[in-house]
C-alpha cells in the first residue's frame, strides 16, 4: 500500500493549519487538522491516546468475513471505474499524488490504485487508523490549492452535512484538470446511525459535482443491491434484530447478480449506490443542464 510518508504532507498543508498558527495537535503520532467548533468530531480528551472513530467498526474474519463478501461482493463498476481513474491520471502524470476522502478502511474495489507502486497515496479520515497519515474534516481539507492529481471519495458524502462545501473543497485542492472518483448512495437505508444525513439521484449527484467535466457517471450498484439493502432492513426491523436483517440478505444474495441484465437506464432509477468521474473544469454545469443531462429510463 504506497501511502505516501508522514513527512511529504509538511509541504502540503496550508499555512493557517500549520502547528503554531492554527488548529494543529498530534494525538497519538497522527497529526490532527480540525476546527472542533465547526465539525461533528469529537474533541479528544486529553487522556485519549487516540482519535477513535465514533461508530463500532468490527473487524471481519474466517468464515464471517466470507459470508459478507459472498453478501457485498466488490462490484465490478467500481473496478472498471478505478481501472479508467488510474490511467486518465497517468496522462497527466505518470506519478500521480492522490488524496483520499474518509480512507480509515480501503474501499472496495480500490486495490488497483492502492497496489500501483507509482501512484503516492495521501489518505485521511475522521478518526485514527493504519490507513492514513492525518485525521481532518471533509468540509475544510488542510492541504494548499492545486496539490493532487486525483481525489477519492467513496461511500463518504452521505456521511458529511454539506456535500457542496466537500465537493468545493475537492475542486480546490485539484491540480487543474486533476481528477474526481465518487461513489454515493442513492437508494439505500440509514447506516452509521446520526452520521447519516443525504443521498443522491444520479442527477443530483452530477449536479453536486457541477464545476467538474463529466467523463462518466452512472449507477455503482443496481435494484439488484438495493433489494438486498430492503430485505435487511424489513427483517431487521420485525425481529428487532441486526442479526435476523442480516441473515435474511444472505438468503438474497442472489439479487444483486440480477443487476447484470438491467440496461444503465432502469439501473439508474433504482440504483443502490451512483458514481461520478470526473475532471476539473472553469465551466460550471448550468441549472437547465442538470435537468437535460437525466440518464434514467422515465
Amino acid at each position: 500500500m504506497p501511502l505516501a510518508p508522514t513527512e511529504a504532507i509538511k509541504d502540503l498543508i496550508r499555512d493557517d493549519f500549520k502547528q503554531g498558527s492554527g488548529p494543529c495537535a498530534v494525538n497519538g503520532g497522527v497529526p490532527v487538522f480540525v476546527r472542533y467548533e465547526d465539525s461533528v468530531i469529537e474533541l479528544p480528551k486529553p487522556t485519549d491516546i487516540e482519535v477513535e472513530s465514533q461508530i463500532h467498526r468490527p473487524a471481519y474474519r474466517g468464515p464471517i468475513k466470507f459470508l459478507k463478501r459472498l453478501a457485498s461482493p466488490i462490484k465490478q463498476v467500481t473496478l472498471r471505474n478505478v481501472d479508467r481513474f488510474v490511467s486518465e491520471m497517468k496522462a497527466l502524470n505518470p506519478n500521480p499524488r492522490v488524496l483520499i476522502v474518509g480512507g480509515g478502511s480501503v474501499g472496495q474495489g480500490m486495490g488497483k490504485l492502492y497496489d500501483d507502486p507509482k501512484v503516492q497515496i495521501f489518505a485521511f479520515d475522521i478518526y485514527q487508523s493504519p490507513n492514513i497519515q492525518f485525521v481532518a474534516d471533509a468540509h475544510d481539507i488542510p492541504m494548499q490549492d492545486d496539490v493532487f492529481d486525483g481525489v477519492v471519495v467513496q461511500a463518504v458524502l452521505e456521511h458529511v452535512l454539506d456535500p457542496r462545501q466537500v465537493a468545493s473543497e475537492i475542486h480546490r485542492v485539484l491540480k487543474p484538470g486533476g481528477l474526481i472518483y465518487a461513489e454515493t448512495p442513492f437508494l439505500q437505508q440509514v447506516h452509521e446511525g446520526p452520521y447519516d444525513f443525504t443521498r443522491f439521484t444520479e442527477s443530483g449527484h452530477r449536479y453536486l459535482f457541477r464545476a467538474f467535466e463529466r467523463i462518466d457517471s452512472g449507477a455503482s450498484a443496481g435494484p439488484g443491491v438495493q433489494f438486498m439493502w430492503s430485505v435487511d432492513y424489513l427483517f431487521r426491523g420485525l425481529f428487532r434484530s441486526r442479526t435476523a436483517g442480516k441473515v435474511a440478505k444472505l438468503c438474497v444474495f442472489w439479487a444483486q447478480y440480477l443487476d447484470r441484465l438491467i440496461p444503465e437506464p432502469y439501473r439508474v432509477d433504482g440504483a443502490s449506490g451512483v458514481f461520478f468521474l470526473g475532471r476539473k473544469s472553469d465551466i460550471v454545469l448550468k441549472p437547465k443542464e442538470a435537468v437535460t443531462h437525466y440518464q434514467g429510463a422515465q
